[in-house]
C-alpha cells in the first residue's frame, strides 16, 4: 500500500496466512504496530480480510462478470489497484475464478480470493486517489466560478407554494402495459388532476437503481396544477433490479436497455393516443412534456431528439486517465454496444427538462439541431457521480449539444441525490423550476414562466448561466 503523503509503503505478506494471527505472526511491523493499538490491527484484518464475505457475493460476481457495467468499474478501479505479474487489468472472468477457488480451499474470504488472484503482487496505491480528487475538484470548479457571478433567482411567492392539494388534488393509480420489447408488462405510476386539468402530459423517467417514488413529489406538483403525469418503471435498471443483481439472482443492466429504456416510453405513449391507456381522459399526446433524472434524464435527451453514436466511447473507454472522465463514465463506456442503435427519438416530446444526465460520450455532438424539445439542463456543483464541468458546462459551452435556446440552470451545493423530488411535506427543491419551464413550453399563456424568474429555492439556490457561458 502506497502513502504517498506519508512517502512510504505498507507491505503486507499473505504468505499461507488463513487468520489475522498468521498475518501478524508474518509481518512483525503490523504485529508491533497491533501492540501499540491494543489489538486494533487484529480487529481490522479480521473484518476485512478473514471475515466471510456475504452468501450474495459468488452469485453476484458470477452473474456480473463479462457484462459491460461491471468491466468497467474494474477498469476504473485498476488505476488505484494494479497487479503485479499480471499483463493486463483484472476482468470479471479473473475475479470469478478466484472467488470460486477460494471457496472450493475452505478460504471464502477477501485473503482467500487475493492469494488466488493471477500475478504476484496486488499494489493498492494512495496516489490515484489524490489524481482523482483533483480531477473531480476541476471537475466541479467550472460550475462553481459561473453560479458566484450570477445572481440565483428568488423562490416562489408563498402564493405559488401552496401545494393546492385541499382545493384542487390528484388522483392516484398504479397499472401495468404489456409492451413488445420487455418480456414482463411495464408498471406505471400515474398522478391525474382531480380537476382543472390542462389535457397536457409530462412523462418523468427515473435513473438507475431508482423508482418512481423518488420523483413523485415533482409529479404531484404538476398534477396539483392540472397536468397529468405518468412515472413508468424501467424494469432492466430500476430498484427491483439492483435489489436481485446485490443478491446474485440477476447481472448488472445490459447495454440494450439504452434502447428498452425510450421504448418503454413511446409505448406509454401509444397506448395513451389508442386510448388503451387512460381512455376518456382526452389528452394531447402531441405536444409533450418529460422530465428526466441520471439516466432517465439521458433517456430524456434520446427521446427529444439527440442522436446516439459509439464514436467517443470506442476512442476514450479505455483511458483511466482522461482528463474528462468521471463517475459516470463507468455507465456510459456500458452502452457502447448499444449506442449505435439507440437514436430514438419520438417527435411528441417538446419540452424536455433533464437532470444530472450523463451524456458527453454518448451523443453526437452535431445532432442538437435535430432536437423536437426546448431542453432545460439542471446540474448540481457538488455533484460527484455526474460532475457538472464535463457533462453539463462543458457541452453547451462549447456548443456541442444543447444550444439555441437552451438553458443550464446550476444548483449550488445540489448533489447527485438531493435534487431528486420524492413525495414530502415540503415541496422538491426543483419542483417550480420545472413546472415554470414546462408551463413556457407547452403553456404560453401561463403566468408563471421561466423567462418570468422567481422559480428557485432558499436552501439550494439555483441560477440561470446560460448567458456567462
Amino acid at each position: 500500500m502506497r502513502l504517498p503523503l506519508l512517502e512510504s509503503e505498507v507491505i503486507l505478506e499473505l504468505g499461507e496466512a488463513e487468520t489475522a494471527a498468521d498475518l501478524l505472526r508474518a509481518n512483525p511491523d503490523l504485529a508491533e504496530l497491533d501492540r501499540a493499538g491494543e489489538g486494533g490491527v487484529t480487529r481490522v484484518l479480521e473484518g476485512v480480510l478473514t471475515a466471510p464475505l456475504p452468501k450474495e457475493t459468488t452469485g453476484f460476481v458470477n452473474e456480473s462478470a463479462g457484462q459491460p457495467l461491471f468491466e468497467q468499474a474494474l477498469l476504473a478501479a485498476s488505476e488505484l489497484v494494479q497487479v503485479d505479474g499480471f499483463p493486463a487489468p483484472l476482468s470479471g472472468d479473473d475475479l470469478k475464478t478466484a472467488l470460486r477457488l477460494a471457496y472450493s480451499e475452505g478460504q471464502p474470504h477477501l485473503l482467500g480470493v487475493m492469494r488466488r488472484l493471477p500475478g504476484t503482487t496486488a499494489s493498492i496505491d494512495l496516489q490515484a486517489l489524490l489524481f482523482y480528487a483533483k480531477r473531480l475538484s476541476r471537475h466541479q470548479s467550472q460550475a462553481q466560478e459561473l453560479i458566484q457571478a450570477v445572481q440565483p433567482q428568488p423562490a416562489p411567492a408563498p402564493r405559488v407554494l401552496v401545494a393546492v392539494q385541499a382545493e384542487r388534488g390528484w388522483r392516484r393509480s398504479q397499472v401495468s402495459l404489456a409492451v413488445a420489447h420487455r418480456p414482463q408488462p411495464l408498471a406505471l405510476v400515474i398522478l391525474q388532476p382531480k380537476q382543472e386539468a390542462n389535457r397536457r402530459v409530462v412523462v418523468i423517467s427515473h435513473g438507475l437503481w431508482d423508482e418512481p417514488a423518488s420523483f413523485e413529489g415533482w409529479a404531484q406538483w404538476l398534477a396539483a396544477r392540472g397536468y397529468t403525469v405518468l412515472l413508468p418503471v424501467h424494469q432492466g435498471s430500476d430498484l427491483v433490479q439492483q435489489q436481485a443483481m446485490l443478491s446474485g439472482d440477476q447481472p448488472p443492466p445490459p447495454a440494450e436497455e439504452l434502447r428498452h429504456r425510450p421504448l418503454d416510453v413511446t409505448a406509454v405513449l401509444d397506448a395513451v393516443a389508442k386510448g388503451d391507456l387512460l381512455p376518456g381522459a382526452q389528452l394531447n399526446t402531441e405536444a409533450v412534456a418529460m422530465v428526466g433524472h441520471s439516466w432517465g434524464a439521458t433517456t430524456t435527451l434520446q427521446l427529444a431528439g439527440l442522436r446516439t453514436t459509439d464514436d467517443k466511447l470506442t476512442a476514450r473507454c479505455q483511458d483511466p486517465r482522461d482528463p474528462d472522465r468521471n463517475l459516470s463514465w463507468v455507465l456510459q463506456c456500458s452502452w457502447l454496444t448499444s449506442a449505435s442503435d439507440a437514436s430514438l427519438g419520438d417527435p411528441r416530446i417538446r419540452a424536455a427538462v433533464v437532470v444530472s444526465p450523463p451524456l458527453r460520450l454518448l451523443f453526437d455532438a452535431g445532432s442538437g439541431s435535430e432536437l423536437t424539445a426546448r431542453v432545460l439542463l439542471v446540474s448540481g456543483t457538488r455533484d460527484w457521480l455526474v460532475p457538472s464541468g464535463p457533462e453539463a458546462v462543458a457541452p453547451l459551452r462549447q456548443g456541442e449539444l444543447l444550444a439555441n435556446g437552451h438553458r443550464l440552470v446550476l444548483a449550488s451545493g445540489g448533489g447527485h441525490f438531493n435534487l431528486r423530488g420524492p413525495a414530502s411535506s415540503e415541496p422538491p427543491v426543483l419542483a417550480p423550476l420545472i413546472e415554470a419551464w414546462i408551463n413556457q413550453q407547452l403553456q404560453p399563456d401561463a403566468s408563471f414562466r421561466f423567462d418570468s424568474g422567481d422559480w428557485g429555492n432558499d436552501h439550494i439556490p439555483l441560477a440561470d448561466v446560460t448567458p456567462q457561458l
